[in-house]
């Protein structure tokens, strides 16, 4: 689905425009706590819905809710999600937080760096894939499907723009502390 989409730097002039309007990150807590856009609020990608919108400040469907994840992907995933359920006017945020610190535009950031989802993704399957070839080798050949299956989850996720492992890794426990929320 094709939402509409806004530069940081247009929506940084929209934010000062209209000071009611909601700029919500869905990354995870611990990638908010590194790094945010100042007036962003965190929003989870898994606990997007209408009331959990509504409790962070946006409560008029029709009213325009941005979205920025770190560059792309997870803002148009919750705007889908926003759009199901009958918001108008979802806008992602392209590139997101990284097109954001590349704008020059002002953030807040914490004491602890954060591993971000997609090198979680990274470290993941690449330790799958080697353990299926170390056991293939010295175990069973059959092991070898292990890291066949990874590789062919990585191409799907490559075409498809949809990572599952990315999507379970969000929830996580690391991933969903709140005590990372500021």
């Amino acid at each position: 689905m094709s939402h509409p989409t806004i530069t940081p730097t247009e929506l940084s002039r929209e934010l000062v425009a209209h000071p009611g309007r909601i700029l919500l990150d869905v990354r995870t807590p611990a990638e908010f706590a590194e790094v945010h856009a100042t007036p962003a609020r965190n929003l989870p990608l898994p606990d997007v819905s209408p009331s959990t919108v509504a409790t962070a400040g946006h409560g008029d469907p029709a009213a325009p809710v941005y979205l920025l994840c770190q560059t792309y992907p997870r803002a148009v995933a919750a705007a889908d999600k926003l759009a199901a359920a009958g918001f108008k006017q979802p806008v992602v945020v392209t590139g997101g937080t990284e097109a954001w610190l590349a704008a020059g535009l002002p953030v807040v950031r914490g004491a602890r760096k954060a591993v971000s989802i997609e090198r979680q993704v990274r470290i993941l399957a690449g330790s799958i894939v080697f353990t299926g070839v170390v056991l293939a080798q010295f175990v069973n050949p059959s092991f070898i499907w292990l890291s066949g299956f990874v590789g062919a989850g990585l191409v799907f996720a490559g075409v498809t723009d949809f990572c599952g492992m990315g999507i379970l890794l969000t929830k996580a426990p690391w991933n969903r502390s709140p005590s990372a929320t500021p």
